[in-house]
């Protein structure tokens, strides 16, 4: 019986795979074609020869500037918010705070940062300002639940030995609850960030400035060599913030 039901689930992927090649209407033979093949050499051929002029550089080195400070500047914004956020989502301030937060965490994580960035062009206009609200508004969701459910999770015994000493709520929570939730928030913080380098580099194909910006323009223009300097500059980024980001949890999170 099971036997019959597996290959009746691989007929019934079979047939869908079928079916999606007739609706879309795709011409194999016209895309791996001999003139399509050389089309698309040449394409990436132009690809292999970035333009490494001292003028296209220093743009780059200014875009790669761009985009660390809007990832750098959107996490920082995303963390405030979204702490400020878990509070009341993890149930300090009583249920109908606690489920209010919540909502707003869904909705502000829900939205992709692309249509943030969309948003945030038609409200603060083009370049960096727009990429990082976007940046901001979807990493305080993410980070405000992640931040909720760590606290949610960190004992209370300490805060709450404080408040019996007289200490105020703030007082507990800056001495009681705070150190042992401080290496989760660093660690959550600096994992987004490096999601937010990422990001970044993308955000610039609706115009919130940065990298993605600089790589739009080039290939709308089909300046091959110059868009091939801008993705090196990306992954060159990509990687310096994934050894940063790396170095600087060994050293303080997990010490």
């Amino acid at each position: 019986m099971n036997r019959l039901i597996n290959l009746a689930l691989l007929a019934a992927i079979l047939v869908a795979i079928i079916a999606s090649f007739a609706y879309l209407g795709l011409d194999l033979g016209a895309l791996f074609g001999s003139d399509s093949l050389g089309h698309m050499g040449a394409y990436a051929a132009r690809f292999l020869q970035p333009d490494l002029s001292g003028e296209h550089l220093a743009a780059i080195g200014r875009g790669a500037l761009e985009t660390l400070a809007m990832s750098a500047l959107g996490t920082l914004l995303a963390a405030i918010f979204g702490l400020l956020l878990a509070l009341p989502a993890a149930g300090r301030f009583g249920w109908p705070l606690q489920g209010l937060a919540r909502l707003l965490l869904n909705g502000l994580r829900a939205i992709p940062e692309l249509v943030w960035a969309a948003l945030m062009v038609l409200a603060a206009g083009l370049g960096p300002n727009a990429g990082t609200l976007a940046l901001a508004l979807h990493t305080a969701g993410v980070l405000g639940r992640l931040f909720a459910e760590a606290l949610e999770n960190t004992p209370k015994e300490p805060a709450e030995a404080i408040r019996l000493q007289g200490g105020s709520q703030v007082a507990a929570f800056c001495y009681g609850v705070l150190p042992n939730l401080l290496p989760q928030l660093l660690a959550y913080s600096l994992y987004r960030w490096e999601n937010n380098i990422r990001m970044a580099s993308v955000l610039g194909f609706v115009g919130a400035g940065g990298l993605g910006q600089m790589l739009y323009v080039s290939l709308s223009l089909f300046q091959e060599a110059q868009a091939s300097t801008v993705i090196l500059a990306m992954l060159a980024l990509v990687f310096a913030v994934d050894a940063l980001s790396g170095w600087t949890r060994q050293r303080w999170v997990r010490a």
